[in-house]
């Protein structure tokens, strides 16, 4: 058998010196493999006498672990070393400015509430929040809604479930923002102009309905407010909130329990080639729906209707953002998918103004 110190002298050597993992390998293949130096004189012991064997294999076993303690020590250096350049190399001055990265994304959603908020803000309207859980007094009586009117029915709207016999008034997921136009005129009086941006709930649900979507409503009560004043005030939020230079609205008679006279608003556009453009071409697209506040609904909000008067509307936020930024389906602003909102998002801090730019 080969002189062991020799032995354990090379191997040690050859371990100090390896530049890298695989003249490590090597190494051990070398000395511990299969056909390995060390292991082929274990083989030999069976050959031996008994004492010799067991002098023999308990130093083998001796040199067999120093050798393997050795490749692990140095293996362990290796990385060390490794890592070590890598984070030389890697290093970086923090005391240098920071270079500008997107930090966060804004819904459509909230970004085209912040632009209709801005226009409006620019005319003079302020904003009025309410509560999202509504008295069905606040959200259909006070509203000239009579009591068999369809939207009072549970196919259209989530009533709040009571305990029999509790003597407080139903209560409803608001239907729209318009409860907020009542408390407005209950606390401030008359005149006033505010906007009532907020979500609302309604038992619908498709490509372009969703259960809970979001509302902006309008109103505006003065001594000589009239549909001219809405007119102009429509026209110059679709001017500033679509960004284009020429606007024409047509006005549509309709029904609403809260106004009279009602109209349905159409914009002139064109679909040429699959996309929308506002303010050209010979198409028309509803957008919104208007009237002058009936006298009715005045009366239960406090204000009296043979000294005051004016106009109200509302629209859908969700559709305002398909419209403008080219969503198809309504359906995936509620889905909760980042690539989603990577794509269509905005940059956080990019605040709309009107004299600025609102979708920047």
């Amino acid at each position: 058998m080969a002189d062991l110190n020799t032995l354990k002298g090379k191997y040690l050597a050859g371990i100090a010196a390896a530049a890298d993992e695989g003249a490590l390998e090597e190494i051990r293949l070398a000395a511990l493999g299969k056909k390995g130096e060390i292991s082929l004189m274990m083989r030999e012991l069976g050959g031996m006498a008994p004492e010799a064997r067991q002098a023999a294999g308990a130093q083998l076993n001796v040199l067999k672990d120093e050798i393997d303690a050795a490749l692990r020590a140095r293996k362990a250096g290796l990385a060390d070393a490794a890592l070590d350049a890598r984070l030389a190399a890697e290093w970086l001055d923090v005391t240098l400015p920071a270079r500008p990265r997107r930090v966060g994304t804004i819904h459509p959603v909230s970004q085209v509430m912040d632009e209709v908020t801005a226009i409006f803000a620019d005319m003079g309207f302020a904003v009025a929040e309410g509560p999202q859980v509504e008295s069905d007094f606040f959200n259909f009586d006070a509203l000239n809604i009579a009591p068999e009117h369809p939207a009072r029915q549970e196919h259209d709207t989530f009533f709040m479930a009571r305990a029999e016999g509790d003597p407080r008034p139903p209560h409803v997921l608001r239907t729209h923002t318009s409860p907020v136009q009542i408390r407005a005129m209950q606390a401030q009086g008359a005149p006033i102009r505010v906007i009532a941006p907020g979500r609302v709930y309604r038992m619908d649900m498709d490509q372009t309905h969703a259960p809970m979507f979001h509302q902006v409503e309008g109103l505006a009560i003065g001594r000589d407010i009239s549909m001219a004043n809405l007119k102009w005030t429509l026209e110059e939020f679709c001017r500033a909130f679509f960004e284009v230079a020429n606007v024409e609205l047509r006005f549509r008679a309709s029904h609403f329990p809260f106004t009279e006279p009602s109209a349905e608003v159409d914009i002139r556009c064109s679909w040429a080639g699959g996309q929308l453009k506002i303010g050209e071409g010979n198409d028309w697209l509803e957008i919104l729906g208007s009237g002058m506040v009936h006298p009715k609904v005045l009366a239960a909000a406090g204000v009296d209707p043979a000294e005051w008067q004016g106009f109200a509307f509302g629209m859908g936020i969700d559709r305002l953002a398909m419209l403008k930024y080219g969503i198809p389906d309504l359906r995936a602003f509620f889905e909760s998918d980042l690539r989603w909102l990577r794509h269509y998002g905005f940059a956080a801090g990019d605040v709309p103004t009107v004299h600025g730019g609102l979708s920047r």
